[in-house]
């Protein structure tokens, strides 16, 4: 167990690049769920996974998996390099579609049979009583694997050769001079793996079968196949897994990676960088963008129309004209303001707060939105979307599409709402109608304090009398009667000038919050998703740009 431990914290020293892509890799697939192709993520998931379950298992073994053809001499070869007959040959072969493994040091290699799945009754160790030979050390640390036929009929063998072969860190193919160009092995196998010709071998097997003038042209043929399905790198050991030919210089091959300590490492990293590649041909390699904030502040404003926003404000301007018009009228005639409805109450927007109250519980009377309003809302929407989504591969451009589109059903119920909870500022009068009122009311009653002066004297026959107080020769009754109504009157005309400047300028702070209560819902129902999306995104874009490194 101690050397278990320490060949893991070896492999891990010298792969902790890999436990960073292992990390980047997960938060991608995680960030790109629900976005991408579910089949792509869940290869991709299974492929991190693996490489997770391998780096954390025994760093002093390297799995060689010999794959082949039937009749390709694949379990001669495994017998050769073991030199023990634990694979049944030719018509011996058995029907089972278990691999047969044989490992070279037992110390730590129980826990990756067992990730490896095979079972105990197929594995043999070289150093257990079966093995009677001695030789030397140089296979110490490997786990030989004899994989099925891979162009069997029986379908069990097919899947079992598939899932070694994606565990294994070092792949040896046998090929035989007869099928050596055979299309079921290159297209499924070899040329599929070219991102992983670090860790692969191929052997051509019987070549004790051919001419020997015709073995080079042989292997240069091979060379060729393989140059063609990406695997320059590929080195090509001719044997004779009958007579022994060749079956040393593959040993010392395999000998030569095992002590390296690379091939786990390559294998993995090979992997790592397969499925990053994969996951960055579906995601595209845009930049990831920010949306703009005259994208949003145009899509602000036609929900802001489509609201009802102008006219609310309108109302709201119309409104404060009529309660100031009444405060600072002349008190005589503004009473027939009170007998035309307020506009804020026609919308159900009231100012006090039972009518607050009542609007939150119940829609407002503003005017729905005209097909032309929604057809703007609609139009901004999908241009902030594409504006956002420009330069995206298509499965990431539809989910920033479908995620600013996602909740508009509750637009309309959501911007009344928003309205009928705003503060419009609007509840009071201007602090200066207040004293307006005051001085107009004590204008009236100097008129008609005046008049009754005025009244009094003329009934009296003293209008006119000297002894009547007098300002400028004009007598004090008819001066508070004449003065009152015209200075009221007066009053009046020139509050109107101010009521119009409150008006407008209550107008402009309601027209501020009324779209800033719309911002706050186009920021939840629209923004907010969209923003979700490009999160993911660059979250994937910056994790595959990790797991590349």
């Amino acid at each position: 167990m101690t050397s278990l431990l320490e060949g893991a914290r070896k492999l891990v020293t010298r792969s902790s690049d890999l436990g960073v892509r292992i990390q980047a890799l997960e938060a991608a697939t995680r960030a790109a769920r629900g976005r991408l192709d579910d089949a792509v993520l869940d290869d991709a998931e299974e492929a991190v996974a693996r490489a997770a379950g391998r780096l954390r298992l025994s760093a002093d073994h390297t799995v060689v998996a010999i794959a082949g053809a039937t009749g390709s001499g694949k379990s001669s070869t495994f017998n050769a390099l073991t030199g023990l007959e634990l694979s049944a040959v030719g018509v011996r072969r058995p029907t089972t579609s278990w691999a047969t493994a044989c490992v070279w040091g037992s110390e730590g290699a129980a826990e990756l049979l067992d990730w490896l799945g095979i079972p105990p009754r197929h594995q043999t160790t070289r150093d257990s009583m079966l093995d009677t030979r001695r030789e030397g050390n140089e296979l110490d640390g490997v786990v030989l694997l004899d994989l099925p036929d891979h162009d069997s009929t029986e379908v069990a063998h097919h899947l079992e050769v598939d899932r070694l072969v994606s565990l294994a860190d070092l792949l040896v193919w046998v090929l035989d001079p007869q099928k050596y160009a055979d299309a079921a092995i290159h297209d499924r196998y070899l040329a599929p793996l070219k991102s992983h010709e670090g860790v692969m071998l191929v052997v051509l097997n019987h070549i004790d079968t051919v001419p020997e003038d015709r073995r080079q042209s042989m292997l240069d043929d091979v060379r060729r196949l393989l140059d063609q399905d990406g695997l320059t790198r590929v080195p090509v050991v001719a044997v004779s897994a009958r007579q022994g030919d060749g079956i040393a210089a593959l040993k010392a091959e395999i000998a030569r990676r095992v002590a390296e300590k690379k091939a786990t490492r390559q294998r993995l990293d090979a992997d790592l960088r397969d499925v990053a590649a994969r996951l960055g041909e579906v995601s595209g390699t845009g930049k990831p963008r920010s949306l703009s904030t005259a994208r949003v502040a145009a899509m602000d404003d036609a929900l802001a129309e489509s609201a009802g926003v102008p006219t609310v404000v309108a109302a709201v301007e119309r409104s404060t004209r009529q309660r100031a018009g009444r405060a600072t009228g002349w008190p005589l005639v503004s009473w027939l303001g009170r007998l035309r409805p307020d506009p804020l109450k026609r919308l159900h927007l009231d100012l006090g707060d039972d009518g607050r109250v009542l609007a939150s519980r119940a829609r407002t009377s503003v005017p729905e939105a005209t097909a032309v309003q929604r057809a703007r809302v609609d139009t901004e929407v999908r241009a902030l979307a594409d504006d956002v989504s420009e330069g995206m591969s298509a499965p990431w451009a539809d989910a920033v599409r479908r995620a600013s589109t996602s909740r508009l059903d509750d637009l309309g119920d959501r911007l009344d709402r928003a309205l009928g909870d705003t503060d419009l500022g609007v509840a009071r009068i201007p602090a200066w109608a207040g004293v307006v009122r005051v001085l107009q009311w004590a204008l009236i009653l100097a008129a008609l304090a005046g008049g009754g002066w005025t009244v009094a004297l003329a009934l009296s026959g003293s209008l006119g009398d000297p002894v009547v107080p007098d300002v400028a020769g004009i007598d004090l009754p008819v001066l508070m009667l004449v003065g009152g109504v015209v200075l009221g009157i007066l009053l009046a005309l020139l509050c109107r000038v101010l009521v119009g400047l409150s008006a407008r300028r209550r107008a402009a702070s309601a027209d501020r919050r009324l779209r800033a209560a719309v911002h706050e819902v186009s920021q939840e129902l629209v923004v907010a998703p969209v923003e979700a999306e490009l999160a993911a995104y660059r979250a994937v874009r910056n994790a595959l740009v990790a797991a590349a490194k």
